[in-house]
């Protein structure tokens, strides 16, 4: 464990491997790293290609795991979404579950 680290510094060393998971002490200072790699847009297409990514709560009595994006209200129905960040998310939410057991 070392740190403070800057997050211009740490979030690429994590994606470069170094470190296996990055804690942010805000919720924007996680937030805007992980949806610069994971939200995608194509500009040709003028749709997302790639909106992706978990917020993992930490500290909380509970076991909580979300999605990195909104409802996608706008979405529902027209066949665009993706269910890939809920799908993540319950994985997370399984893995952290088994392991406090």
């Amino acid at each position: 464990m070392e740190g403070p680290i800057p997050p211009d510094s740490i979030f690429s060393k994590a994606r470069g491997g170094i470190y296996d998971i990055v804690v942010a002490m805000y919720h924007d200072q996680g937030h805007i790293p992980l949806k610069v790699v994971g939200f995608v847009y194509d500009q040709t297409e003028g749709r997302w290609e790639a909106v992706e990514g978990v917020n993992i709560p930490l500290g909380l009595p509970i076991i909580r795991t979300s999605v990195d994006h909104g409802t996608a209200y706008d979405q529902a129905g027209t066949g665009l979404a993706s269910e890939m960040s809920l799908l993540h998310a319950m994985d997370y939410a399984t893995l952290l579950f088994k392991a406090q057991s």
